[in-house]
C-alpha cells in the first residue's frame, strides 16, 4: 500500500490549483493539407471552424499547409473545401493549452468538372484512411482511443470495442476477429509490416500483455476485418495498419505520464527553425509491480517492462521526405507457483500430484523502419520502404517435486521442495528483412493505381526441448536454424463511375521460397452511394497466409526413436472472404452500418490422423508437434449491427451487436467449433462530458462506460464418466476428452467498465488525471477448466480477470 500512497501523494501535490485572474485560454490549430491519390498539396483551399462566430477561417499557402491561431481551449470542427474537390468536415479536435493542435488533412477530387462545384461537407467519422479500402474497414482516432472505456490507452484493447471483435477474457491482448485465431492478425507500423507488438508474448506470438504502443504518440489508425485491399498479403483475420503521428516542426513540446501500469516521457519538436523536419520519441517505464503488491494481477512474481517509440521526419526540397521510425521493448517476469489459471506450460505436468512449477518468461522486441517519398510528377510517387525486426522469447519451466507437510493433527502446513531442476525450456528468436516498393499514379478524378512488390527475408533460430520422463536426457523438439523467404506483389485499381460508385480491384501474388508455394489471389470491393444518407458496399477476397515457423519444422518422433520434419512441403492456409455492407446516416453525427460476412477456409493444416481434431487454427501458446496435412476447412459467417453516435455535444454512444459462427473440420470428418466460436458479442458504451467547471470555466470532467456481453470460450474438457465424475488418470498424464473438443463454453461472459478523466487548462500547461475501473463488478466468469485435486470437485478454473484500476496523471507541457 505504501506505494499507492506516495503516488497519490505525488498526484495531489501535482493537482494543487494555482489561483490566478481568469483568462481566456486559446492554441493554434495547424496543419497540412494535400490530395489523397497524388499526395500533392491543396493551394487555396478553405478551412473553417464550424459554429464560430464571428467566423473563424484561414486558406491553405502555396505548401498546402494552414494555420489557426488563438482558437479557444475545448473541441471543435473542422470544415475542409476546394473547388473541384469533395468537401468534408473532421469532428470533434480536442484542443488544449498545454499542445498545439497539428494535422494532416486530405480531400478527394470529384469527378464532376463544373465551374463551380457546390458540395454538402461529409462528416469524417470511422472512415478508413486508405482510399482502396471500401469496406470492412474503419479508422481509429488517439482521441478515441484514450476516451472509450476498457482501453487503457492500450491500441490492442481498444479494437473490442468495434462489432466482430473480441479480445481474449483472461486479459491477453489477443484480437480475435470474426472468430478467425488471433495469430492469422497483421500488425503493420506506418504501413510496414512489423511482430507482434506486446509485452509478455507467448512463444506462438500470438498475444501478450500489454501493448508496447500507447496514445500519446498514436495518429489516426485504420483496421480491417475481411475483403481486404489488394495490397495487404499473407493475412487471413484482420489488419491494423498503426499510424505514428509526426513531431510538431515548429515548437517543442513534452507529456509527461504517471500512473500505475507505467511512467512515461513523450518529447516533440523541430530539429530548427524554419525546416519543416520533426522528432517525436516516447519512453515508458513499468509500475506495474505496484497492482501485484497490492494483489490485483493474481500471480506471484515480479513483472517488469519497458518500451520506445520514435519517429522522424525529414523532408528535402528535391529529394521527397524520408521517415525514420522505431519501436523497441522489453518485458520479463518469475512467476512462482504457476498454476493453469495464472499460466499456460507445456505438457500439463502443473497438473500432476507432487509437481510445483515456476515460469520465467522473458522477451523483447525491435522494429526499426526507413520510408521515402519521391514525387516523380504532378500526379505520381515513388514509396520506398526498408525494414528490420527481431523479436525472442525465452521460457524456462522450473519443475519441483514436493511433499505436503502436516502437522500431528493431519491438517495442512506448507509444501516441502524435494528437488527442483528445468524442465521445458523455450529459446525463440526471429530476424525480418523487409524491402517494399511502391508506384502509385492518379491518371484522372477518376483514375488511380498502385503498383507494389516486397521481399521478406526471415531468419530463424528455435530450440525447444524438455527431459525425457524419468531420466536426465533432453529431447529437442524443435531444434532448427533456418531463412525463409517471400515475395509479394501487387497491383490495385481504384474507378470512380461518378460521384456515387467507387470501384476497387485487383489481385495479390505470394510465393514463399521455402517451398516454393504460389497463389494469385483477385479482390473486388464497390461502394455505391445511393444518396446522401444511404450506401451500399461489396466486396470479395482471396486470401493466404503461412503458418507459424515451427509447424514446418517440427521434429516427430517414430515408434522406434527416429525424429523426421514432415512438414518442410506444408502449403499455405487460404480463405475466400465475401462481404456485403449497408450504411445509413440519420443525421451529421448518428449513423448505423451492417455488415453481412461469410468466409470459406481451405487448406487448413491438420493432424495427419483419421482420429485426430488438432488443427492449427485452434493452437494456442502450447505448441504441438505432430505431422499435419493440408486437408482441413473452416467456415466463419454472421452479422454485425452498429449504431453510432460520433461525439457531439457534449456525449457520444457506440451499440453494437455479432451474431456469428466460427468451424473448423479435420481428418475425422466432424464439423466442430473453434475455441474462438462464442456465437454473439454485444458492446454498448457511452460518455458524456462536462465542460467549463470550476471558477475559471477552464475544467472538464468526463464520464465513460462499458457494457459488454459474449458467449464463452469453447474448450476441451477433462475426462468424465457416464455419470459425470471425473475419469481423469494423473499417473499417466491422461486428462482431457478430445472427443469431445469445443463443444461447448462454460457460461456466458459478461463486464462493466467505468472511466473518468479530469483535465484542467493553465496559461501553458494541460493536466489530465485518468482512472480506469476494468471490470467493475469483479465478475469472473469461467473460461477453462483444469485438474487441481485441492479444488472442490478436484476442478479447477481459469476465469475472466477481476478488477483491475488504472489511475494516471498527465502533464501536456
Amino acid at each position: 500500500m505504501k506505494y499507492l500512497f506516495i503516488l497519490l501523494s505525488i498526484l495531489f501535490f501535482l493537482f494543487s490549483p494555482v489561483w490566478g485572474r481568469a483568462q481566456v485560454l486559446s492554441q493554434t490549430v495547424r496543419g497540412t493539407l494535400t490530395d489523397s491519390d497524388s499526395q500533392l498539396p491543396l493551394i487555396g483551399a478553405t478551412l473553417i471552424i464550424a459554429g464560430s462566430n464571428p467566423l473563424v477561417g484561414t486558406t491553405t499557402d502555396q505548401n498546402g499547409t494552414f494555420r489557426l491561431t488563438n482558437i479557444p481551449t475545448g473541441r471543435i470542427t473542422l470544415r475542409v473545401s476546394y473547388l473541384g474537390y469533395e468537401s468534408k468536415a473532421i469532428p470533434d479536435i480536442v484542443v488544449n493549452s498545454g499542445k498545439e493542435v497539428v494535422l494532416n488533412l486530405t480531400l478527394q477530387e470529384s469527378t464532376e468538372k463544373l465551374a463551380e462545384v457546390v458540395v454538402k461537407t461529409h462528416l469524417e467519422t470511422g472512415k478508413a484512411r486508405n482510399e482502396m479500402a471500401l469496406i470492412s474497414a474503419r479508422s481509429i482516432s488517439s482521441e478515441e482511443t484514450s476516451r472509450y472505456a476498457g482501453g487503457f490507452n492500450d491500441p490492442s484493447l481498444i479494437l473490442s470495442n468495434f462489432a466482430g471483435v473480441a479480445n481474449n477474457p483472461n486479459g491477453n491482448n489477443d484480437i480475435i476477429v470474426r472468430g478467425n485465431s488471433p495469430k492469422y492478425v497483421q500488425w503493420r507500423l506506418e504501413g510496414v509490416q512489423i511482430t507482434n507488438p506486446n509485452h509478455f508474448a507467448d512463444q506462438g506470438a500470438i498475444g501478450g500483455g500489454l501493448s508496447t504502443l500507447n496514445n500519446n504518440i498514436l495518429a489516426t489508425s485504420d483496421f480491417y476485418t475481411g475483403a481486404f485491399a489488394p495490397e495487404y498479403g499473407d493475412v487471413l483475420s484482420g489488419v491494423y495498419d498503426v499510424k505514428l503521428r509526426a513531431g510538431n516542426n515548429e515548437k517543442r513540446e513534452a507529456v509527461l505520464g504517471v500512473g500505475i501500469l507505467g511512467t512515461d516521457l513523450t518529447v516533440e519538436g523541430p530539429f530548427k527553425k524554419g525546416y519543416g523536419g520533426s522528432y517525436l520519441v516516447n519512453y515508458r517505464y513499468s509500475t506495474i509491480s505496484l497492482l501485484t503488491d497490492l494483489g490485483l494481477t493474481g500471480v506471484k512474481g515480479s513483472p517488469k517492462f519497458q518500451d520506445a517509440a520514435f519517429k522522424i521526419l525529414l523532408p528535402t526540397k528535391k529529394a521527397g521526405a524520408f521517415s525514420l521510425f522505431g519501436l523497441g521493448g522489453s518485458s520479463s517476469a518469475f512467476l512462482k507457483e504457476v498454476k493453469p489459471e495464472i499460466a499456460e506450460t507445456p505438457g500439463d505436468r502443473s497438473m500432476l500430484n507432487g509437481i510445483r512449477e515456476d515460469l520465467e518468461k522473458g522477451s523483447y522486441l525491435v522494429n526499426l523502419g526507413l520510408t521515402h517519398t519521391l514525387p516523380l510528377t504532378t500526379s505520381s510517387y515513388l514509396h520506398t520502404t526498408l525494414s528490420y525486426s527481431k523479436e525472442g522469447i525465452k521460457d524456462q519451466v522450473f519443475e519441483s517435486s514436493i511433499e505436503k507437510q502436516y502437522d500431528g493433527a493431519g491438517a495442512y502446513l506448507n509444501d516441502s521442495v524435494l528437488t527442483t531442476h528445468p524442465n521445458y525450456q523455450s529459446h525463440l528468436l526471429k530476424s525480418t528483412y523487409r524491402g517494399g516498393l511502391t508506384y502509385h499514379h492518379k491518371i484522372n478524378a477518376r483514375n488511380t493505381i498502385q503498383v507494389g512488390t516486397q521481399y521478406t527475408l526471415v531468419d530463424y533460430d528455435y530450440r525447444q526441448s524438455h527431459l525425457r520422463e524419468g531420466s536426465d536426457h533432453r529431447v529437442y523438439v524443435l531444434d532448427f536454424q533456418e531463412k525463409v523467404g517471400t515475395i509479394r506483389s501487387y497491383i490495385s485499381w481504384k474507378h470512380r463511375f461518378n460521384e456515387a460508385v467507387t470501384l476497387v480491384t485487383g489481385v495479390q501474388n505470394m510465393n514463399v521460397l521455402l517451398n516454393h508455394q504460389s497463389t494469385l489471389e483477385p479482390r473486388v470491393s464497390l461502394n455505391w452511394q445511393l444518396n446522401p444518407t444511404n450506401s451500399f458496399q461489396v466486396g470479395y477476397g482471396k486470401h493466404s497466409t503461412m503458418e507459424s515457423a515451427h509447424n514446418y519444422f517440427t521434429q516427430v518422433e517414430s515408434a522406434d526413436g527416429k525424429l523426421s520434419e514432415p512438414n518442410k512441403n506444408l502449403g499455405l492456409l487460404k480463405a475466400h472472404h465475401f462481404v456485403l455492407g449497408y450504411e445509413k446516416r440519420f443525421t451529421q453525427s448518428l449513423v448505423t452500418k451492417a455488415e453481412m460476412y461469410y468466409q470459406s477456409l481451405y487448406q487448413l493444416p491438420v493432424e495427419n490422423r483419421a482420429n485426430s481434431t488438432f488443427a492449427t487454427i485452434n493452437e494456442g501458446p502450447d505448441f504441438n508437434y505432430v505431422g499435419l496435412v493440408n486437408k482441413g476447412t473452416g467456415k466463419n459467417y454472421g452479422i454485425e449491427l452498429t449504431l453510432e453516435r460520433s461525439f457531439s455535444h457534449h456525449y457520444y454512444f457506440l451499440l453494437n451487436g455479432s451474431l456469428y459462427s466460427s468451424t473448423y473440420r479435420t481428418l475425422e470428418g466432424k464439423t466442430r467449433n473453434t475455441p474462438y466460436n462464442g456465437h454473439y458479442l454485444i458492446n454498448l458504451l457511452a460518455g458524456k462530458e462536462f465542460t467549463n467547471l470550476g471558477r475559471k470555466k477552464n475544467q472538464v470532467l468526463a464520464v465513460n462506460a462499458k457494457l459488454f456481453f459474449s458467449g464463452g470460450r469453447n474448450i476441451i474438457p477433462l475426462l468424465r464418466d457416464a455419470a459425470g465424475n471425473l475419469a481423469v488418470d494423473p499417473a499417466t498424464n491422461t486428462f482431457w476428452d478430445y472427443e469431445k473438443a469445443y463443444e461447448t463454453s462454460l457460461g456466458d461472459l459478461a463486464k462493466l467498465v467505468l472511466s473518468v478523466s479530469y483535465k484542467w487548462n493553465k496559461a501553458r500547461t494541460t493536466n489530465e488525471l485518468f482512472l480506469n475501473l476494468d471490470n467493475v463488478t469483479n465478475r469472473q466468469g469461467k473460461l477453462t477448466e483444469y485438474y487441481d485435486p485441492s479444488q472442490p470437485g478436484s476442478v479447477g478454473h481459469t476465469t475472466q480477470r477481476g478488477l483491475v484500476p488504472n489511475l494516471m496523471y498527465r502533464l501536456y507541457f
